[in-house]
């Protein structure tokens, strides 16, 4: 959302008070009259009136599509007329094919469609007596597909309606449901030429501010015959609590807005109507803008080649992009290596995030069209489910096969350099600097990255620029014109190649079955979540695992846990228990000591939910005002410290896990070790004769503990700081993945089993680690004779 929109909003707050619009005083007849105003401005967008269609506020696209579904006058299975049907077309949006769930418990059909299929001509197969029957039926499509961004032609509702075309073989009505979400937010839409029945929008992916605020779009002519059965505040003109009596208000919105709208927010769209229109000059120029951006980044992305010939990436769209009437602003794709497999989605975002570039993976909520275009059968998807994955994690490959893929859109905010930055992203984690001789040409195009003037000459100049533009680049101003980019893999240059040596052993796990001992060479706790370690040569280890390990946590303003993934500075913020005299005393440059002690205090406390690397819930206390200051100083931003309450009711459904990495030296220096066990974080660190031996372990044994193995620890962008200066290395991510073959898995996730003793067992270097293997059922004894490391 642009500032000028917010600004407007909040000096439109400050200078005027809004009420709840169902009362007669000033303030919430001025709401009335705004929001009535808003209704008009929208329809005013969609080129119609209020004769012809009425605005119904819902709190987003989906409650309006559900509101369809529910009120829709639908004829059951079983009576004398024939019945109704529901019919979608199989690339739609989860929160259209979910309507089947309404349709159902009403005893209606769901008919998909495929975009391939040929619709059926009524004058093909339906009888003469039968071109007179009323049965309503809903067709429901999107005007532009999430996933590819092809944009489905809007003449098939005049074609549906009249009868022209008709998507099932079935007597009766038809009537259009337009999936218009994704297509409004970078394209016009004329309501007065392509007459659909019902139009779900959202407007946060039109102006990104306010959010939780939608819209269906009715046309009064069906108006009359939608069927609501629940009443909800402002919808009645009269009603009695002791009988069933219950009348209506006239205008349709009131009749179906149950309860208070959410009127600021929608006071909120009049300004992002005027932003919108005073930044760009309307939706046909953001049209045009943003297509090219996105025609020039596929053109781009569809000429990447590797040294061998290989595509780097695999598009899935269903144009070639030549024409903003069929294709909108949306790429989606896969990253392959040079062997054309896929890199995973996860890895492509984790990459992408190190660039500060924000991309969208997995299906989008639009399972069929990543079926269709990722060749995922109904069968495989049901696997995929039993192998543990499910909508929106980040579970990418199974059986080396996607699961998902990578999405780009641009809006009308969206600059030539925005699309630059991603592109020399796509580049720089593919190839080596001295690859990067993609088509630059010495009399490029250099983009501007100054924001719109208000007459508009930023996107009038759309038109002038050549879709096969190339980036403009200084350092490769005089690099060769060619119109696909050829590739090798020379030497690592110097700053990765400590990195590439250090994580060489990384390659395929072997598994000894005997030979040296396993050793634990180093204990790590972190006390507070994110920040740096502490290191010990022995440790209490309880029912959580290691005391105090990851107890306290930095929070912000709203109570959403902060890391070094959003703040890099916590590295430097050095925490230490003394157990003798109960405290924790944290530390940073500049900064004075503080101490927090380790006595559990209840105090007041407050419900928080982590982050998906953490994904229960746990109840928390706040540790006071005076650690809250510290901790805002030295990060220069309003945070707290806040610490796990001692209440633990549901420790059986979520112990806490401890990592386990296995490091080599050998071939590598102690430097880079040193760097390698601070930038991994884990809680024990061990010698062993091979490289990641312990994958392949079920359970293992230090001394009176026991561990279970719960999985592989899946590495994250946190590999890349620097935890003595808190800068950022891009390349330790990348190397990970490309020395463990597309993951980025290092090291394990162990789980405590305690004893049933009530005193906590003792962790100490030097302890000898008894595995015990996946395969096996009993636990491998090393050989004594060895050396230890």
């Amino acid at each position: 959302f642009p500032e000028s929109l917010l600004k407007a909003f909040t000096d439109d707050l400050r200078n005027n008070v809004y009420s709840n619009p169902h009362s007669q005083n000033i303030s919430s007849k001025l709401t009335y009259d705004t929001i009535e105003h808003v209704r008009c401005r929208i329809l005013q967008h969609f080129h119609t009136t209020s004769e012809d269609y009425t605005v119904i506020f819902t709190s987003g696209c989906t409650a309006a599509l559900k509101l369809v579904a529910e009120v829709f006058p639908w004829v059951p299975e079983g009576t004398k007329q024939p019945s109704s049907r529901f019919c979608y077309l199989t690339d739609s949006h989860t929160s259209v094919v979910g309507m089947r769930g309404i349709t159902a418990s009403m005893n209606v059909l769901s008919v998909p469609v495929k975009p391939k299929d040929k619709f059926l001509l009524e004058k093909d197969w339906l009888p003469a007596e039968e071109r007179n029957c009323t049965t309503p039926h809903l067709f429901s499509y999107p005007a532009q597909s999430n996933f590819s961004g092809t944009k489905y032609p809007l003449s098939w509702i005049r074609d549906i309606k009249s009868g022209k075309l008709c998507p099932v073989k079935i007597p009766g009505k038809w009537f259009v449901l337009l999936d218009a979400a994704s297509y409004v937010s970078s394209s016009p839409l004329d309501l007065g030429v392509h007459q659909a029945d019902f139009i779900p929008i959202s407007f946060y992916k039109i102006f990104g501010f306010p959010t939780g605020l939608g819209a269906l779009l009715v046309n009064n002519q069906i108006a009359p015959l939608l069927r609501k059965t629940y009443f909800g505040g402002g919808t009645a003109a009269a009603y009695l609590a002791g009988e069933d009596f219950y009348f209506p208000k006239k205008s349709i919105a009131e009749r179906f807005e149950d309860g208070t709208v959410s009127f600021l927010d929608i006071i909120a769209l009049k300004h992002g109507f005027d932003v919108l229109e005073k930044l760009t000059g309307g939706m046909e120029k953001i049209k045009q803008h943003t297509f090219a951006l996105a025609r020039y980044t596929y053109t781009v992305l569809s000429t990447l080649k590797y040294a061998n010939g290989a595509p780097v990436v695999r598009l899935y769209n269903d144009t070639d992009f030549s024409n903003p009437d069929v294709q909108g602003p949306i790429i989606n794709f896969n990253v392959l290596d040079e062997s054309g497999e896929v890199i995973g989605f996860s890895q492509v975002e984790k990459m992408a995030s190190l660039y500060n570039i924000h991309v969208r993976t997995g299906c989008f909520c639009n399972t069929g069209a990543c079926q269709m275009h990722l060749g995922i059968s109904d069968e495989d998807i049901q696997k995929n489910l039993q192998a543990g994955h499910v909508c929106g994690d980040d579970i990418d490959l199974i059986d080396g096969r996607p699961t998902g893929s990578v999405r780009i859109s641009f809006g009308y905010m969206s600059s030539f350099e925005d699309a630059q930055t991603f592109l020399k992203f796509i580049i720089a984690t593919r190839f080596s600097k001295s690859d990067t001789e993609i088509p630059f040409q010495s009399s490029a195009t250099q983009l501007t990255t100054e924001p719109a003037p208000d007459d508009h000459s930023y996107f009038n100049s759309i038109n002038k620029l050549s879709p096969r533009m190339h980036i403009a680049d200084r350092e490769h101003r005089n690099s060769p014109s060619e119109t696909e980019m050829t590739v090798g893999w020379p030497s690592p240059e110097s700053e990765s190649e400590s990195v590439r040596a250090a994580l060489s052993e990384v390659a395929v796990p072997k598994i000894t079955r005997g030979g040296k001992p396993i050793t634990v060479i180093n204990i790590y706790l972190y006390p507070i979540k994110s920040c740096s370690a502490f290191e010990v040569t022995e440790w209490p280890v309880g029912n959580q695992g290691l005391m105090y390990d990851r107890n306290w946590m930095v929070v912000n303003q709203n109570g959403v846990c902060i890391t070094q993934k959003q703040e890099p500075k916590l590295c430097l913020i050095n925490p230490s228990i003394n157990l003798k005299q109960k405290i924790m005393v944290i530390q940073a440059e500049g900064m004075d000591p503080i101490s927090v002690s380790l006595e559990e205090n209840t105090g007041k406390e407050a419900v928080i939910y982590e982050s998906k690397v953490c994904s229960h819930r746990v109840k928390t206390y706040d540790c006071g005002e005076r650690t809250a200051g510290w901790f805002s100083t030295f990060l220069g931003r309003p945070c707290r410290l806040i610490r796990q309450s001692p209440d633990r009711k549901n420790d059986t459904q979520h112990k806490n896990t401890k990592g386990l990495l296995s490091i080599l030296k050998k071939k590598s220096e102690p430097l880079e070790i040193e760097e390698l066990i601070r930038r991994f974080r884990a809680n024990i660190v061990i010698s062993a004769p091979e490289s990641f031996e312990e994958e392949e372990w079920a359970e293992i044994s230090i001394g009176s503990l026991r561990f279970q193995v719960v999985g592989p620890c899946t590495r994250c962008q946190v590999i890349c700081i620097d935890q003595q200066s808190g800068e950022r290395n891009k390349e330790f991510l990348q190397s990970l993945s490309a020395a463990r073959g597309k993951k980025t898995n290092f090291g394990i996730y162990l789980m405590n089993q305690p004893l049933c003793s009530s005193f906590p067992d003792i962790l100490s270097v030097g302890s000898e680690v008894l595995p015990m293997l996946k395969e096996n059922t009993e636990i491998q004894h090393p050989t004594f004779n060895e050396e230890k490391f």
